[in-house]
């Protein structure tokens, strides 16, 4: 066995190390035989700057008579093609609730949705994501069932808690009660259950439990997984007397996870979804050795503040900080997903008196605000709304909304890292009130699932809003491709400018083709003006002598739109720098 899986095995389990060699080995072994990789995999990173991931529900759109599956690869084929290449299906196994978070096979495609097959056509033509949602399954899974039957080896997969031990200390993601007493064949017992009494957490002190898990990692993998997300992995080990958040052991799991994709699948990129506050969050790349990806937590709630208050100085001061994280690994970022816009990540980033606006203006634009337990009393832990609704207030004419939301986009695409596109945000959805109303759960405002026949009618619908959210997101996702300055390794600065704009420059000195790219957006509704100094953008100084328009037309001083084709030229200033001005709510992305 490689020597470094050796290793984290004796530091995660000690005196129970052997016993864990000996259960994991076989199935690494087992993989060996199976596993080959894809015929596009040329070794190095395995995503560049023609990447992007749609993320759905497996059932997001529905028709009569076919599988959710199959209509979502129709959907994909239909409106994707060529434009995403990656697609992240939310867990597809059978369920008991959270929408599919609460596991009961971890072996099985749910039977409603589809079958294995469909998830491989999927993975055929597309960069496969899968959930492994491996902190906890439900209470209505054969585990957990032999488990309350006392049936080996189940009765040591659940963590169970004396009565009266003292758990204050544990971090809480949420507000009802860390422990739920079960009655079993031996008498009640108090199970450890950290996100609700429908999803009780696995035991991996147990070197079973791990074991198990790490044969559905590796399946996952076998069906064509590309990239799989460890969700809510900050939890996972458990120690009393320690607040059971981001445990030296936890980091281990990622590393020893990690080790065996190097060995055995080193196309596969570990993902961990960790939404936490953003030095926490980026622990999870370790030295290289973790995830090769982790979600980038604090852009949603800074692009949300940055667009509600028009002003960009907060973003644009995270955004300077961000370092590249080693080589071979890189950013996942996102502003919308199934879940709700992360408060915590942005703590320390942003003044609580900006937060606190930021959830004001959320609940005046039709939103929810959902609380976790913590020391002084509940705090606001999540916003639930939908992220168009969010971004463009209803106000605005459609028009601007629409040009609003996509400058928020643009941002999202520019940024350092593979960009992941919630489904309701590509296709232009709003808040989905109803789900909230009918279900009681605030995360349903931006869950709903759609008629396949309405929705493609809506897409048809001359000048209709999803048809022109979707045309423009597909017009900046066709920009990126090529574009080595898009890569995700390649490098990021961003250029100071007021309040009302934001200004980041993406170069790339790749070997294929060295390229630099300026991405500007503005804030507002209203004309900005923006000045750079030529140094700051790297050109050349013999090129910048101040000259009329027709010599430095000549003499190629001027961009190309990407987006557009169109040629801007800038007004210059004595050689040194240049002016333009950028239309309400205008993004340009100009390559020089």
């Amino acid at each position: 066995m490689n020597p470094r899986i050796a290793e984290l095995l004796n530091f995660i389990y000690e005196e129970r190390a052997q016993e864990a060699l000996e259960k994991i080995g076989p199935v690494l072994e087992e993989t060996r035989k199976k596993i080959g990789p894809p015929p596009d995999y040329a070794g190095g990173f395995p995503l560049d700057e023609g990447d992007a991931v749609l993320i759905t529900y497996g059932d997001q759109f529905r028709e009569e008579g076919r599988p959710p599956l199959e209509v979502l690869k129709d959907f994909l084929d239909s409106y994707l093609l060529g434009t995403v290449r990656g697609v992240h299906i939310l867990p597809f196994s059978p369920y008991s609730s959270d929408d599919g978070f609460s596991v009961i096979d971890f072996e099985e495609v749910n039977p409603e949705w589809g079958s294995w097959k469909d998830v491989e056509a999927i993975a055929a033509g597309y960069s496969f994501m899968a959930d492994l949602v491996l902190n906890h399954c439900s209470k209505e899974s054969p585990w957990f069932k032999a488990f309350l039957r006392d049936e080996e080896p189940y009765r040591d997969y659940f963590i169970t808690v004396a009565p009266g031990t003292d758990v204050s200390g544990v971090f809480r993601p949420r507000t009802h009660p860390l422990l739920t007493e079960f009655k079993t064949a031996s008498g009640p017992k108090l199970v450890w259950t950290t996100f609700s009494d429908d999803q009780v957490d696995l035991n991996y002190a147990n070197p079973d439990v791990l074991a198990r898990m790490i044969r559905i990692f590796l399946m996952y993998a076998e069906k064509g997984a590309r990239i799989i997300r460890l969700d809510a992995i900050a939890y996972l080990w458990k120690e009393p007397g320690t607040p059971c958040l981001h445990h030296p052991k936890t980091h281990a799991v990622v590393k020893l996870l990690r080790a065996i994709t190097d060995e055995l699948c080193p196309w596969l990129i570990i993902i961990t979804e960790t939404n936490v506050p953003h030095r926490e969050n980026l622990s999870y790349f370790g030295d290289g050795e973790e995830a090769r990806m982790v979600y980038q937590f604090a852009l949603p709630p800074l692009l949300l503040h940055a667009f509600i208050r028009g002003d960009s100085r907060y973003l644009q001061e995270w955004a300077k900080d961000i370092q590249s994280p080693g080589e071979g690994c890189t950013f996942f970022n996102f502003c919308a997903s199934h879940d709700g816009i992360g408060v915590l990540p942005a703590k320390g980033i942003l003044p609580d008196e900006e937060l606190e606006a930021v959830v004001a203006e959320v609940e005046k634009r039709g939103g929810r605000v959902s609380y976790k337990a913590a020391a002084g009393g509940n705090i606001a832990y999540e916003l639930n709304i939908n992220y168009f609704s969010a971004v463009a207030e209803q106000t605005l004419s459609d028009s601007q909304r629409a040009r609003k939301f996509i400058a928020s986009q643009a941002i999202l695409l520019a940024m350092p890292g593979v960009p992941g596109i919630y489904v309701h945000s590509i296709i232009g959805s709003q808040n989905w009130q109803e789900g909230v109303q009918q279900s009681g759960i605030n995360r349903r405002i931006n869950r709903e699932k759609l008629d396949y026949a309405v929705f493609r009618e809506q897409m048809s619908a001359p000048a209709s809003l999803r048809e022109e959210i979707f045309c423009a997101y597909e017009n900046l996702l066709a920009a990126r491709m090529g574009e080595t300055a898009f890569h995700p390794l390649a490098a990021s600065r961003v250029l100071p400018t007021g309040k009302e704009c934001f200004a980041l420059l993406r170069e790339s000195r790749d070997g294929r083709q060295p390229g630099r790219v300026l991405c500007l957006t503005n804030l507002l509704p209203k004309e900005a003006d923006l000045c750079f100094a030529a140094k700051d953008l790297g050109l050349d100084g013999e090129l910048c002598n101040p000259v009329n328009d027709y010599r430095y037309k000549r003499t190629g001083i001027y961009f190309t739109e990407l987006v557009t084709g169109d040629t801007v030229y800038p007004t210059w200033e004595n050689g040194h720098g240049f002016s333009l001005t950028l239309e309400p709510f205008e993004v340009l992305w100009l390559k020089y």
